[in-house]
């Protein structure tokens, strides 16, 4: 598949499987064709366990696709070998996970400055300009467990933006917080992206948060097949 400029990420044919536990492959994945332009932000609607998350991983490069190719800035990553994928991820690609995986033993600021030494390098000067911009100044020596969950999202908004991606990938990033947490999020995230020239995948199964997007799809329609069983 040849790249098209205007686009930053490219899919085509993407399918992933897994062995359940009777033996049986079950495909959790399979995107006929799919793309995101540089700078734009997309939602994508779906239930838990419609393969949102393992989508998201395929295009991070976490996981390895069983066919299909995934483009990326000109860079076929789905070709790439699995240290060749981590590296692209940080240098590329913020994540920003459900479950937040901050490391408890360590602060905030030491959280940011780890992300980014898979990157680029630790520029502590710029982490802790994301957590003073993501209202987290005075708690820059905290640890996890000293901040509350909304705090905790935004040590992992600071976290995935750190390396100034040019795609932020979200997995129901306000699935923990509650409503009012969860707006102050939201804006949050899609206000650093435009800042930063970040595009912005979300998938979330949460009408109010589907509903603060210009552009949203539905995941179900996107992927072909999911939970289709294959022989073994």
């Amino acid at each position: 598949m040849e790249p098209t400029p205007a686009f930053l990420l490219q899919i085509n044919r993407l399918q992933k499987s897994f062995v359940a536990p009777d033996g049986a492959r079950q495909q959790i994945v399979n995107i006929r064709e799919f793309s995101l332009a540089a700078g734009v932000q997309l939602a994508l609607a779906g239930e838990s366990g419609s393969g949102k998350t393992t989508f998201l991983n395929l295009i991070a490069g976490i996981l390895k696709p069983d066919s299909g190719t995934i483009l990326f800035a000109g860079a076929i990553i789905s070709a790439f070998s699995e240290s060749q994928r981590d590296r692209f991820r940080a240098k590329n690609i913020g994540y920003i996970f459900q479950t937040f995986n901050l490391l408890p033993g360590y602060t905030c600021l030491e959280n940011v400055l780890l992300g980014m030494s898979f990157g680029p390098g630790s520029d502590r000067v710029w982490a802790e300009n994301l957590l003073r911009r993501v209202g987290l100044g005075d708690r820059l020596h905290h640890r996890p467990s000293q901040l509350s969950t909304g705090q905790q999202q935004r040590v992992a908004v600071a976290r995935a933006l750190a390396n100034q991606p040019k795609l932020v990938l979200a997995d129901e990033p306000t699935g923990n917080l509650d409503r009012r947490n969860s707006r102050a999020a939201l804006g949050l995230i899609r206000e650093v992206c435009r800042e930063n020239g970040a595009a912005l995948l979300l998938v979330s199964h949460d009408n109010e948060v589907l509903g603060q997007f210009d552009e949203a799809r539905d995941f179900g329609e996107l992927n072909a097949s999911p939970s289709a069983e294959l022989a073994p």
